[in-house]
């Protein structure tokens, strides 16, 4: 096989000189990467409970759609929903 330019190294001697001799910043003055703040999922997050509610599949399909159509999870609406009812509920022992 014959060589072109009639170098005496391998096609690949250029791609690795220049390699060799890129700028690199040394690693004494590489910064820290800063790793963004990570949100706590419920399922991680010592102030959330998961417990199981039963409801029927009329009304669970309706949740579904409503959360999909705002664009918020299930149990953000039921959070609001049973909140609003303890409230309610409190309102009427008074």
């Amino acid at each position: 096989m014959s060589k072109k330019g009639g170098s005496s190294g391998s096609r690949f001697d250029d791609l690795f000189g220049a390699a060799r001799t890129s700028s690199i910043e040394p690693e004494s003055k590489l910064q820290p990467i800063e790793k963004p703040l990570i949100r706590k999922t419920k399922s991680t997050d010592p102030d959330y409970i998961r417990t199981t509610v039963y409801l029927p599949k009329q009304l669970h399909k309706q949740l579904k759609s409503a959360a999909a159509d705002e664009e918020r999870e299930m149990s953000d609406i039921m959070t609001l929903a049973i909140s609003q009812y303890l409230e309610e509920r409190r309102g009427k022992q008074n």
